[in-house]
Parts: structure tokens; sequence; C-alpha cells
């Protein structure tokens, strides 16, 4: 039995008005209808911006946070924790939040220590890897699951597994009005007389309004005084880029068809007030929708419990909602069944009086009073669900529970050795060396990093990361011969190539590039122009006898695979690359020298990383099993008695029976560390490999053996090695971009970033 409990503050996550979109006047609605059935209780709200400059917002909203800056998720947990929040409600979205799939939520989840009850806008039967995770990870969050339709509590079941208990089915509230004739509002809109359909929400190609125009010729040859009134702005992210195109198209439909006369466009995000008044004018409500798996409409909510008559295509929500006659629904894209639908309600005034007064009796449960004193109870559910000892300030606050305060990314230096033609190879301290002009090498890892920011999600205040990526796309596009098949690597200030081609090691890098490109990248261009080079240079790898060109060949299949299904000769190139490293472990490794070679260089565990990758993927346990025996007796050797990430020294690298170099240590040692281990723990869910991880990442930082920080706070650089009597001055690009990408993958391993391929058995684990 659920005891009931006061809840003295309930705060609410979420984008909130003036921000206009719809999750934001859902939480707008909804905490104000909380904070009246509760008066006892201090209702207050955590606003998502989409804007560095924020909103102006009423005094409701109490913390802000901006959605591509992951720090402020963690500042605004703090915040709730610090006010002793009894109860926190998040408003569920993935695109409303940072990171891949929404992933910075995470961030703020794991920190508050209060119950929290998630609504979920969207829950999707056929998630894509990082939506699973994600959602995974916030069911597990999560005291309590609300969802707005019983289509949502079966898809929870069913795709997520879980418990119904857990679940509660809340209708979308919606505003209580008046059940009127829609006669007393048409005047004021200039449609006295006329019968008026409307369609409202944010405009784009998934509302399927084309069809609705598509269907007028029809409805209009049998009710001539029909007009179709299409109500809202143009969805943000469509505005920025496409700009109006998908409207134009409308109106040009609506010209070509000789309907224009009976359309009216109205481009305007509407209030609340504006909104009642125009469906109290409408007849009949069109929702044309395209897809199927839509489990939640406000709108739909809203205009049905207004009590008027629905024609809808029959997506989950309103399959749900208009079900035993309470509407009508007609097939997807199918013009002539909406026109046969409209029309015979219009010919039918006392079935579509009956449909409306069904609608609206209904619809009283689903005004904002009735679902408030819901949420309330859900709540009470949740607190006494979860028996948590008192939450105190600082309890739990130890390095040992939140040991990743990462540095702030700060790309100054990069910027600063970037220009039109790529990065720079070289610095004298922080400035460019333009007399050792470009590399092939710089470029790809440079393009690397660009796709992993921009997967990430975060603002980055002054840097254009698409600016940045175009260049060093071209770089490489530039060095690409079609000809031969080969990449060229060293390019001279005045841009003339320094050689034939370059070594099998920048080529595989670039292959590397070019499928971190083709696989991440959300800008078209850079997308399709990196598949092509991937592509067209991958064939030549087989003729190469070098394991990092091998290694670093299957990274960037496996960044390929994740957009792209690959196909036999890149299936075949996986294999035929897995089985020559394997070849190498098994040809030079023994008891005590569990490696691939007679010695260790540079950028040794990127051998162990791609083995560990194909195993997982292919899958391959004998390639698994290998990459994560020989990266952990890497890890072993490559630890000073401090503890400290110590990497083998290019003065002398370490050879099998001799000595190994202890300096001059690279960054790209360490970066390869962070890497491999994080692909290791997401292989083996073994938390040593994340803590591996964070030592080797730590090493940029101070935790080295003279306890000196190689990245430069202050220009966002890194030195160029760490030797004997200190750290070098000059900040050349490898090293710079080494920190970056290692800070790049600690945040990804935080948000969950995982390779969105199918789910596999695991073959092997540790």
């Amino acid at each position: 039995m659920i005891v009931p409990r006061p809840l003295s503050r309930i705060a609410f996550l979420g984008d909130y008005l003036p921000r206009l979109c719809g999750i934001a006047t859902f939480t707008h609605d909804l905490s104000n209808s909380v904070s009246n059935a509760a008066p006892d209780s201090h209702c207050f709200v955590g606003a998502v911006n989409d804007r560095a400059e924020g909103y102006q917002y009423p005094t409701m909203v109490q913390f802000e946070l901006q959605e591509k800056e992951l720090d402020s998720y963690r500042r605004a947990a703090d915040f709730l924790n610090f006010k002793n929040t009894d109860i926190l409600c998040v408003q569920h979205e993935f695109g409303i939040y940072g990171g891949p799939a929404g992933s910075h939520l995470l961030a703020l989840l794991k920190e508050v220590r209060m119950p929290v009850v998630t609504t979920l806008h969207t829950v999707l039967r056929k998630p894509n890897a990082a939506q699973r995770k994600v959602m995974e990870e916030l069911v597990e969050r999560s005291d309590r699951l609300i969802v707005m339709a019983q289509k949502g509590a079966d898809i929870l079941e069913k795709t997520f597994g879980v418990s119904r208990a857990k679940v509660d089915v809340i209708n979308h509230g919606i505003p209580d009005v008046e059940f009127v004739d829609s006669s007393v509002y048409k005047k004021q809109f200039g449609v006295e007389g006329k019968q008026v359909l409307l369609t409202f929400g944010l405009i784009g190609p998934g509302k399927g309004i084309e069809h609705a125009i598509e269907a007028l010729p029809e409805i209009v040859k049998r009710h001539p005084n029909v007009v179709y009134l299409i109500l809202g702005a143009t969805h943000p992210n469509l505005l920025a880029n496409e700009g109006e195109r998908y409207r134009l198209s409308l109106n040009r439909l609506a010209e070509r068809i000789g309907v224009k006369e009976h359309v009216i466009f109205h481009n305007r995000f509407v209030s609340l007030d504006d909104l009642k008044e125009f469906i109290g004018a409408t007849d009949i409500y069109l929702t044309p929708y395209l897809n199927e798996e839509q489990v939640t409409s406000g709108t739909l909510a809203y205009v049905f419990g207004a009590g008027k008559a629905v024609v809808s295509t029959p997506y989950w929500h309103a399959k749900e909602l208009l079900d035993e006659g309470r509407g009508v629904l007609v097939p997807f894209c199918d013009p002539g069944a909406i026109a046969e639908g409209v029309s015979d309600l219009l010919d039918d005034g006392e079935r579509m009086e009956r449909i409306r007064r069904e609608a609206y009796a209904l619809g009283r449960k689903m005004i904002w009073p009735a679902v408030a004193n819901q949420y309330i109870k859900s709540f009470q559910h949740a607190c006494a669900d979860r028996q948590a000892a008192p939450r105190t300030a600082f309890a739990e606050w130890t390095l040992h529970s939140r040991p990743h305060a990462l540095p702030p990314r700060r790309l100054d230096h990069i910027v600063r050795m970037s220009d039109g033609t790529g990065i720079f190879q070289h610095a004298i301290f922080n400035v460019p060396n333009f007399h050792e002009g470009y590399c092939t090498d710089d470029n790809a890892r440079a393009f690397i990093l660009c796709c992993l920011l921009d997967e990430l999600g975060d603002e980055l205040p002054s840097v254009s990361l698409n600016k940045l990526a175009t260049s060093y796309i071209a770089f490489l596009a530039a060095a690409f011969d079609y000809e031969t098949g080969h990449f060229r690597n060293f390019m001279s200030h005045g841009r003339k190539w320094l050689e034939t081609y370059g070594s099998e090691d920048s080529h595989g890098r670039a292959l590397w590039a070019a499928g971190a490109g083709a696989g991440r990248s959300r800008d078209g261009g850079h997308r399709r122009l990196s598949a092509q080079l991937f592509e067209r240079g991958l064939d030549i790898v087989k003729e190469f006898t070098s394991p990092r060109a091998w290694a670093f060949t299957l990274l960037g299949i496996h960044e390929y695979l994740r957009r792209f299904p690959g196909g036999d000769a890149i299936d075949a190139a996986r294999v035929e690359l897995t089985g020559k490293l394997v070849d190498c472990w098994k040809n030079a490794s023994s008891d005590e020298w569990p490696w691939f070679e007679a010695g260790l260089s540079y950028d040794n565990a990127r051998l162990s990383q791609a083995l560990i990758l194909s195993g997982q993927w292919m899958p391959d346990a004998e390639a698994l099993e290998i990459g994560l025996k020989s990266l952990r007796w890497l890890a072993s050797i490559q630890t000073a008695q401090s503890r400290c990430f110590r990497p083998i020294g290019s003065n002398g690298f370490y050879e099998q029976g001799g000595s190994r170099a202890d300096f001059d240590q690279q960054p790209v040692e360490a970066q390869a560390m962070v890497a491999a281990a994080h692909e290791a723990f997401r292989a083996t869910r073994d938390e040593s490999w994340n803590e591996e991880a964070k030592r080797a990442f730590e090493w940029f930082l101070g935790r080295n053996d003279l306890n000196l920080p190689i990245y430069d706070f202050a220009t966002g650089g890194c030195g160029d090695g760490l030797h004997a009597d200190g750290v070098s001055e000059n900040q050349g690009a490898e090293s710079t971009l080494a920190f970056h990408l290692a800070l790049a993958e600690m945040n990804g391993a935080e948000q969950l970033i995982t390779f969105p391929y199918p789910s596999i058995p695991k073959v092997f684990s540790t």
C-alpha cells in the first residue's frame, strides 16, 4: 500500500516557455497544474536552453542548463541536491538534451539523490544502438516512468523489459474548454459560413500535410465551402537546414491542383489562448501523419478533448484515442481515403455531433487538473518505493564516486594551427611552424576529432567544427591519388607534395579518418566524400606489410560500418587484416612476451584495439581474446612503481630482451591506451578497463613520472612529449590532437557512446 507523504519540493526538468516547442508548453502546463493541485508544495523548474543567451524565463524557472554543455548537467544535479528536492520529474525526448541520443541527461541522473519520475514523450519500438543504450540507462535511473498511451507501456515491456508495475499511463494534459459550436469563433477569423478543417503544430514533412491538400479537390466537389487551415511555424531544425522549402512545396501543390482558395497558412507559433480560439472555429481536425510509431500527439489530445471530430492516419496514439468510433481512421498516404472520411462526416451532421460529444466527455479525464492529480500519485508512489538514506550535501561526493572531473574543451590551439589548407604539423612553442608544412597523418587525426566532437554535440564558442572539418577532409581528398590508389603524406607550406606516396601507416590512418567521416559525420558532403575515399583506398592495403597500417585500417572499417553495411569486399578486408594481426601474434608472442612483434614502438595499443573490435563484431573469439590479453600485458609494462602511466619512450623504444626507453614519452601512446581501454570495457564490462583509461588520460594532466602537466590549460595545446628533464615546450599538431582525442574519448565513455551495430552474443569475457 502506498502511504502518501508530503512533497515539499517538486522539480521539473525540460524545455520551458518562452522557448517555442511542444515540450516547453507541456512542461509549463504540467508544472503549473501540479503547483495548483499541491498548494503546500514548492514547485520549480529547470529549463534546458538551446541557445547560449537563454530565454527570459518566469520565476518558476530556478535553474538553467545548456543543452550541449555537459558540465551544466552536473551543476544542475548539484543544485537539485542542495535544494534537498523531494522528487524530480524529467520530460524526456531524445532531441532536447545534448550528446548522442540525448546522453548528456545521464550525467545529471547519475548525480541526483532524489527519486526520479520520467515522462517519456517518445517511446521507440526499434531504437538504434545509441538510443537503446540511453533508454536502458534512463529506465535504470528512473524510479517510475510515465507514458501517455497504453502502447507506450507495451513497447517498454517488450522492447526494454520494463515491468508494468514501474509504468504509469497518464494522458497528455489538455486545457479545459467549453463545448461550443464552431460558428461561435469563425467570424473573428473571417471564415463564417465555411466548414473548417485544421492541422496545427510545428510544420515538417512527417506531418503528411501534402496528402491532406491532395484530398481537397474531391472534398471541395462535395463541400465547396471547405477551407483547410494549416496552423504553425516550420520546425526550427528544418528551417535551419532547408528553410521554407517544405512549406513552399505545399503552396505550389495547392496552386497546381487548383485549391489555393481553400488553403490558409498561418505561419506562427500561437499562444494557448489563441490556440483555443482556432480549435473553437474547427469542424474537423486532420492528422495525416506518415509514421505509425508516434506514441504521443499533444495536438491530437488538445483537439480531441475540446470535442472536435478527427480524421487521422492510424499512428499509435490516434488508434488508441479514436478507437470505438470516437473518430475516423484512414490509411497512410491515401488522399482518397482522407477525402472520403472528411466528406462522409460533413454529410452526416448527426454522426459528427455524436463523435464530438463522446470525445468531449472522455476529454474531461484529460484536463490538466485531473492529470496533475495523477502525476502527484505517481510522485508519491516513487517516494514510497525509494528506501533511501537521508541525502546530505557532500557525503557521497568523494573522488572515488566522482572520478571524472574532466577539463573543459579548449580548441584555441587547434584553430591557431589550422588554415584553409589544413593543420600544420609542427609548432615552435605555441606558434605554427610554417617551414614544416602539413601532413596527411595530422589532418586525418584532426578530421577524426571533428567527427567525434560533432557527435558529442558540445557547444564550442567561436569555433566552427564544420569549417575545420571541411579543411581537413579537403586535405585528405587532395592527398589521395586516384590513379595509384595511394595517399600522399607530406605537403610543403607552398602546397607542393613532397613525395609520390606516403607511408603505409599514413595511408592506414587516412582510411581510419575516411571511415570515421563515413560513419559519424552529419554533413552529407563530408560523409559521401569520406565513403568514396575509404572505398577507393581500401583495396591496396592488402599489399601492405605494416601491422599498424592493418590496425588503423581495421579501425576505419569499423567506423565505416557504423552507417554502411559494407559488402563482400569490406567484409573480406576485415577478415584478412584481422587474420594478419592474429598471425603476427602467433609468430611473435610467448609467455614472457605476449605481443605482436619483437619490439614495442609507437601507437602500440592500436594493435590490441583493432583485434578487440574485430573480435566483438565479426565475431571472432580468438581475435578478441588476443586483443584483451595483449592490452592487459601492455598496460602492465606501462605502469610505473608509483602506479602512474609510463608509456614506452620513443628514445629507443623497447626491443625484446633489451632495456626499455622510459623517455621521450609521447602523447599518442596515452591517447591510444585511453581508446583501447574503453574498447576493452565495452567488450567485457570489466570496470578495471575504465580505471586504465583514466590512468592513461591523467598522464596528460600531470600524473606522470615528473608530476608535470603535458597539456597546457592556458593555450589548449599539448607538449610534444615528456623528456627526462621536463616537458617539450613545442605544441605540435600530433600531440595537441592526441590530448583532445583522448578527452573526446573520455567524454564519450561518460555518455555511453558505442558502435551502433546489432546486438551480438558475447564471445569472450575476462
